[in-house]
């Protein structure tokens, strides 16, 4: 997937970078805070004061002031503690989320430890577009977590955009449609790129397929050849279960048609009829969104992006429903783990 030339930073004013402030733990100044210099809302940061400090032990004991800052925030960027295996991160993320999903679901991920992955395969050489985990599924993790073992030797950083702003930015009349229609998400098993339905629900059985559909409001229409076609509506927009606030959260662009690079969209439209291409969305009446509008909605997300380089031991915390992440194209070795934590359902918010 490609994404569009950035027009800036989005500048806020009224967020300027946090001067560092040590916080004290058992009456020692253990961590300090701070912002990534930039001025941006995301991610604030925060990093040891002191020598040898336990990462795991320090977010166990100060998980109030962590679910503010998340909350305010949407991301943060614990750095420098030396978290460079996957158990040392999966002790933080547990810490962190208290439970962590243990299955790696639909996507080709693999597992390293019980609870934590590697990122979803995309091809190192392809931009993959800014995205809420899983905001296309009934079900969806409330907080993601990545961890830096050993950045790429150029590119692959990981851009974060606030998703509250995205709702801010959008135009009035794209936010509204969106919001009244939400987004009709229609999927084509065994049609092109992409896997089978044996594949992504790892069973044969065709009346098992159904039953975890229905249980997902999923739509099922079984087709020629032994293909499968679901559809589901979601929301576009939803309401943050904490903090209150309308956050954009769907996955529009990874559906839509036009948000791919130009010759995988002639190559699919020569092949498939609209409707049956791999993947593709709708309005959630079944209308057409217009390109031009899911193109100024790439624009709102290049224009609020904040990226910055990974560093080795580097740990990022995200509220999937506050912040959206993506990848950037990568040369070299690159190794992040992944874990899932505190899965939520739409029917929470």
């Amino acid at each position: 997937m490609t994404q569009p030339a950035k027009g800036g930073r989005f500048e806020r004013a009224q967020w300027s970078s946090l001067a560092p402030q040590a916080l004290s733990a058992e009456g020692a100044d253990l961590v300090r805070e701070s912002g990534l210099g930039d001025g941006g809302s995301l991610p604030t940061v925060f990093s040891p004061a002191v020598a040898d400090v336990d990462l795991a032990d320090w977010v166990a004991g100060n998980r109030g002031l962590l679910a503010q800052r998340l909350g305010q925030f949407g991301a943060i960027l614990f750095r420098g503690f030396g978290i460079d295996s996957a158990p040392a991160f999966e002790a933080v993320a547990r810490n962190l989320c208290g439970e962590l999903f243990a299955e790696n679901g639909e996507h080709p991920r693999e597992a390293v430890t019980g609870s934590v992955y590697t990122p979803v395969f995309y091809p190192a050489g392809k931009r993959l577009l800014w995205h809420n985990e899983n905001s296309f599924n009934h079900e969806w993790p409330l907080k993601i977590l990545f961890c830096c073992l050993r950045p790429a030797d150029s590119g692959g950083e990981t851009p974060l955009v606030d998703s509250r702003g995205v709702c801010r930015r959008l135009d009035p009349s794209i936010r509204e449609r969106f919001q009244r229609l939400g987004v009709r998400y229609v999927r084509n098993y065994g049609a092109g790129p992409g896997l089978d339905w044996q594949t992504v629900f790892r069973t044969a059985d065709r009346a098992e397929v159904e039953a975890r559909c229905a249980a997902q409001g999923l739509a099922v229409e079984w087709k020629a050849a032994d293909r499968l076609r679901t559809s589901c509506v979601r929301p576009a927009v939803v309401r943050h279960p904490q903090t209150g606030e309308e956050s954009w959260f769907n996955q529009a662009q990874h559906w839509h048609v036009s948000c791919l690079e130009p010759e995988m969209r002639s190559s699919l439209a020569a092949a498939f009829a609209e409707e049956d291409l791999p993947r593709h969305c709708w309005f959630g009446d079944g209308s057409p969104i217009p390109d031009a509008m899911m193109a100024e909605i790439l624009a709102v997300y290049a224009e609020l992006e904040v990226c910055f380089p990974w560093r080795a031991g580097d740990v990022v915390m995200l509220d999937n429903l506050l912040a959206a992440h993506g990848r950037n194209p990568f040369q070299g070795e690159r190794k992040i783990l992944v874990a899932l934590g505190e899965m939520r359902t739409y029917d929470d918010v």
